[in-house]
């Protein structure tokens, strides 16, 4: 099955690429990696899980929206591979929390990325990570996440 099937078979789909709301680029290649910009939780143009991480967004939400937000990345990565079949090894994600001081449990919101990864990719999906806090993010959205993943040769 491809990882597009895979995710129907979830219930997922790839969303289209989102538009950028600054001056960069969604994805970049160089060489066989691809580098993705941030990437939140908006779908199709529309925001979700919008607010600060143990305020406004609980954690299972906070995990929902990094989920949301790794789709985005991976939309971006068929950009400029031309297919997720392409996709060789998802070397790193970054997640930045949107949280109260104190949050703790940026992990187990980032693990809504890594969780999906995972269950795609398999073994190609386990990734180096790192997952911190922020006192904001743009349009107040819960999680934003960068990704970088290795592709087969053109």
């Amino acid at each position: 099955m491809t990882i597009e099937g895979r995710l129907s078979a979830m219930g997922l789909c790839l969303p289209d690429v989102p538009a950028p709301v600054g001056h960069y680029t969604p994805a970049v290649r160089t060489g066989n990696l691809v580098f993705t910009s941030g990437q939140t939780a908006r779908i199709n143009g529309v925001r979700r899980y919008v607010g600060v991480v143990g305020r406004d967004v609980t954690v299972e939400e906070a995990y929902l929206s990094a989920r949301d937000s790794v789709l985005n990345c991976l939309a971006c990565v068929k950009s400029v591979a031309g297919s997720l079949e392409r996709i060789l090894a998802i070397v790193k994600i970054v997640g930045f929390v949107n949280a109260i001081e104190g949050f703790e449990q940026h992990p187990a919101v980032i693990n809504g990325a890594s969780d999906l990864l995972i269950e795609l990719f398999g073994e190609r999906g386990r990734h180096a990570r790192s997952a911190v806090g922020m006192r904001s993010l743009p349009s107040s959205v819960s999680v934003e996440l960068e990704m970088i993943a290795e592709v087969a040769a053109s």
